[in-house]
């Protein structure tokens, strides 16, 4: 495995040592060396979901950690890959799909990538690998 999506439950997995996910998430990241493909809006999801909480100041690190590492690619936000996400949720009106999954699945369908570091159900209704359930 070369190149991996990441998703926010996966950051919030590995930041918050109480999380359901956190030993799954660390044993993954100890034991692959997997370059971490993200987008801009998972990092958002991830700063918001953050902002309340004592960890708050991880983002930060996290941000520098992903950006120091070259092998490792966040898809910046523009407006064709917001569009392409904006047609698969309103294509999908049978699922309960965030638009942030939705930029999320057509980013790793772009990407050619088929494995997750979620837990998140939705990935795997779209087809691709939920490497953290």
């Amino acid at each position: 495995m070369s190149r991996v999506f990441a998703d926010s439950f996966f950051f919030f997995a590995i930041l918050n040592p109480h999380d359901a996910a956190h030993s799954r998430a660390t044993d993954f990241a100890r034991r692959h060396r997997a370059s971490l493909v993200t987008t801009a809006w998972v990092l958002t999801e991830a700063a918001d979901g953050l902002a309340s909480t004592p960890r708050r100041h991880t983002f930060h690190r996290l941000l520098e950690d992903l950006e120091n590492n070259r092998s490792n690619l966040i898809v910046p936000t523009n407006e064709e890959m917001f569009e392409k996400g904006i047609e698969l949720y309103h294509a999908r009106p049978d699922k309960q799909w965030s638009l942030t999954d939705c930029i999320s699945f057509v980013v790793m369908s772009e990407e050619r990538l088929t494995d997750a570091l979620t837990g998140d159900r939705h990935f795997e209704q779209a087809g691709f690998s939920a490497l953290l359930k």
